[in-house]
């Protein structure tokens, strides 16, 4: 069914949810609930992952998707769908039109990476790029939709979808009962809003707390002035949560259901990344492990048992290697140090034996030897070294120094 402006928007209830979910039997997965030992010793009480990861499209926005274009009047359907993601939302929008046998244009960036726009296209709708940046990406999209009178599809502003998303909640209570706290990422809100609304409605004692990137974090100025309001540029490498001004519709349930909006930073979106990967043997994308870093930034404020939300695991190998990187770093097992040497035969097999003795694998160096900033026989060496953590950079640099060389970053 369709609306005509977001005041005329029914509230989402319990009999939504559950709609839902009878909707998308057969459709949307129910995805696994794995346990986190690391976790788990970390806050001092059980953590289960929600693996949204593993749902078909890579990510939750199926459920809503779905839902949403399956409440379509037949001559709205005849008229086609459109939307406008740089990713997630796109296949989404893009399975479910093909299951339901819907035309769907899908508006994504010029700049869309190009596993998602193939993923899209695979799915069968209609890809047109436009635009740097999903701003002016969402204004084609409305703008085809006023000129074609096909319906758009928003990615988080409306009940139908924000039911869809809250079949997330209601599996949660059914695969852990006895949870106490569920972590979720928030960009819009609609995964939120639709957990929140079937989770307190069955268990209004299960505390709900959001994540946002600190540097996309709309919802705390929102939420403190009353009304949604918008940050300027919103910056995070977690594309899946980087909207700039949340929703009308799930911002009034975040505000009346949500207990708390925490925000995390980019070295910590990093680290719970390669967490994910290395402990949880989990793809996920920067988005969907921000419950995640969630928890590593501040385990002891969390009830247990824990649930996190895990909303998605399209990640572009290129970001992927870039975070796992950073990650690395943040962690202190990844050092770039720069110094200066004397340019003599062998100087650079010194070099490297000295780090071989502190035992600190060696990934990348970078040789200068023409520089203005450089004495006439002199060298800078840039190393890429894999370490053990903060102590063994401590003490790599240590070794470095008393073999005579000057560290300079």
């Amino acid at each position: 069914m369709s609306y005509s402006t977001a005041d005329s928007l029914p509230p989402v209830t319990l009999d939504d949810v559950r709609g839902a979910q009878k909707m998308l039997t057969g459709v949307a997965r129910v995805t696994a609930m794995e346990g986190s030992r690391h976790l788990s010793q970390l806050v001092g009480a059980p953590v289960h992952l929600k693996c949204e990861n593993l749902q078909r499209t890579g990510s939750f926005k199926l459920r809503g998707a779905y839902v949403r274009i399956a409440g379509l009047l037949p001559e709205e359907r005849a008229a086609g769908v459109v939307a406008a993601s740089a990713g997630n939302h796109a296949q989404g929008v893009a399975l479910a039109s093909s299951l339901l046998g819907v035309h769907a244009t899908v508006f994504m960036p010029k700049g869309a990476p190009l596993p998602k726009i193939s993923a899209t296209q695979d799915y069968g709708a209609d890809v047109r790029l436009h635009g740097q940046v999903v701003d002016e990406t969402l204004a084609a999209a409305q703008e085809y939709a006023a000129e074609t009178g096909a319906v758009f599809i928003h990615p988080f502003d409306h009940p139908d979808v924000i039911a869809g998303q809250g079949t997330v909640g209601l599996e949660i209570l059914e695969q852990c009962p006895e949870v106490r706290t569920i972590v979720v990422g928030i960009g819009g809100g609609g995964l939120a809003a639709g957990i929140a609304t079937a989770v307190k409605a069955l268990r209004p004692d299960v505390r709900i707390v959001g994540v946002q990137a600190a540097g996309a974090a709309a919802y705390p100025p929102s939420l403190a002035a009353g009304h949604p309001v918008a940050v300027d540029n919103p910056a995070t490498m977690a594309d899946g949560i980087r909207v700039g001004r949340p929703g009308d519709v799930p911002f009034r349930i975040v505000g009346d259901l949500v207990d708390e909006v925490r925000t995390v930073s980019e070295d910590e979106l990093a680290t719970a990344l390669l967490l994910c990967l290395e402990r949880a043997k989990l793809v996920v994308e920067p988005a969907g492990a921000s419950p995640v870093a969630a928890l590593l930034s501040d385990p002891g404020a969390f009830e247990g048992p824990v649930v996190a939300v895990l909303s998605g695991g399209n990640v572009d190998p290129v970001l992927l290697q870039r975070v796992l990187r950073h990650g690395m770093a943040a962690q202190g097992r990844y050092l770039a140090v720069r110094l200066r040497l004397t340019d003599r035969p062998g100087a650079l097999a010194t070099l490297l034996g000295v780090l071989s003795v502190v035992d600190a694998n060696v990934l990348d160096v970078s040789h200068v030897r023409t520089d203005p900033r450089l004495g006439l026989t002199e060298a800078e060496v840039e190393l890429h070294l894999e370490t053990k953590g903060p102590v063994h950079c401590v003490e790599v640099g240590q070794a470095l120094r008393e073999a005579g060389y000057t560290v300079i970053d």
